[in-house]
């Protein structure tokens, strides 16, 4: 190294003398050709001498990056719904005088859940069969007098008209007790009760009793309308049930395609079917599958540097850190699909950038 410092003093002592006579872009080029011997000549004695170059070196991690399966995903909360699911109500308004199912129950389709006083009505019935039971008597007495060719046809078809005017209004009056009982609509379980004894009920009333069909279960979702167009039908679903250690792989059966214009919020759906292990009302994790590439070129989000220009990462070039603009794509999982920017075999600096600039020397050690 000592034979090499006179080299060096006497080399930049002619650059000292030329400058006076040269032209500033001249100084320059001969300057870096000057500094350029001098870099090759430090390698040559490094090499023969051993000595190790004194430039500090900043730690880095490095990741080389190769094409890989790359899989988007969105995680929404969910709740189990039966498809169909029904509040059942009375047809026509009235007290609730009792209750005849309770929460968990099976019932069946037109099964009685619940009866409404109709005590008015009972008393027009009871009238109505004492009325009724007079006029088929006298109908049935004037056929048998015509019969015998006593009488006339008219009053015979005036007895029969009385008679079955009678029925019709029984008929009527039947109908109308009807209308003051809580039916199921739908076989299925009993899932909430909100009435009570005592309480008014009325026809599309929310306080009804609620019959969910088990037989038919769904997962219901509600995804912020940033995602409209970006899930669709099929896309493979894991419904994640976290107090039950357990999981279920499904696809969407249902995509709404408007936005809620309260929550600005559209439903997704997963039809179940029926599952011992499933229960209206239970909630799981969503998570939706909606992108995936098998070979893509793939980086952590925190080697994600955004400047002014865009996303930028550093990758090792021969031992120095070089900053590169890349496009990325989705994110998944603490990474990010890079469209543009890298190649296979790239090596990506993922700890230890903070301390890198252009041209830095980096180390792994």
């Amino acid at each position: 190294m000592k034979q090499f410092l006179p080299f060096l003093f006497f080399t930049l002592a002619l650059a000292s003398c030329g400058s006076k006579t040269q032209d500033p872009a001249a100084q320059i080029a001969a300057l870096k050709k000057q500094r350029a011997d001098i870099d090759i000549k430090i390698r040559e004695i490094q090499a023969s001498s051993g000595v190790k170059d004194s430039v500090k070196k900043v730690p880095v991690a490095l990741t080389e990056v190769q094409p890989q399966k790359f899989q988007a995903f969105i995680d929404v909360q969910a709740n189990i719904k039966g498809d169909d699911d029904v509040i059942a109500t009375p047809q026509a308004p009235g007290t609730v005088s009792s209750i005849a199912v309770h929460v968990g129950q099976h019932v069946r389709a037109g099964q009685t859940l619940a009866s409404l006083d109709a005590a008015p009505l009972e008393q027009q019935l009871a009238a109505q069969e004492v009325q009724l039971g007079l006029l088929k008597s006298l109908y049935e007495k004037q056929k048998s007098l015509w019969a015998q060719n006593i009488g006339t046809e008219v009053q015979l078809i005036s007895a029969k008209a009385q008679y079955e005017a009678a029925v019709k209004s029984k008929a009527a009056l039947l109908a109308q007790r009807a209308m003051y009982r809580i039916v199921a609509p739908i076989s299925g379980v009993v899932d909430a009760v909100n009435i009570k004894q005592g309480d008014m009920a009325s026809p599309g009333s929310p306080l009804g009793i609620r019959v969910v069909n088990d037989n038919k279960l769904k997962a219901e979702a509600h995804l912020g309308e940033v995602y409209l167009g970006k899930v669709k039908v099929g896309d493979p679903v894991t419904l994640i049930f976290p107090d039950q250690n357990d999981s279920l792989k499904r696809s969407l059966t249902f995509v709404a395609q408007g936005i809620d214009p309260v929550s600005r919020a559209f439903t997704v759906q997963v039809l179940l079917g029926s599952s011992a292990k499933l229960h209206p009302n239970m909630s799981a994790k969503m998570r939706i599958a909606n992108y995936a590439d098998n070979d893509a070129l793939v980086v952590p989000v925190a080697a994600i540097q955004q400047t002014s220009e865009g996303a930028m990462v550093f990758i090792n070039n021969g031992g120095v850190a070089k900053s590169v603009l890349i496009q990325t794509g989705r994110n998944a999982n603490g990474n990010v699909e890079v469209l543009s920017g890298l190649k296979p075999g790239d090596q990506v600096v993922t700890a230890g950038y903070e301390d890198l600039d252009d041209g830095v020397a980096i180390t792994t050690e």
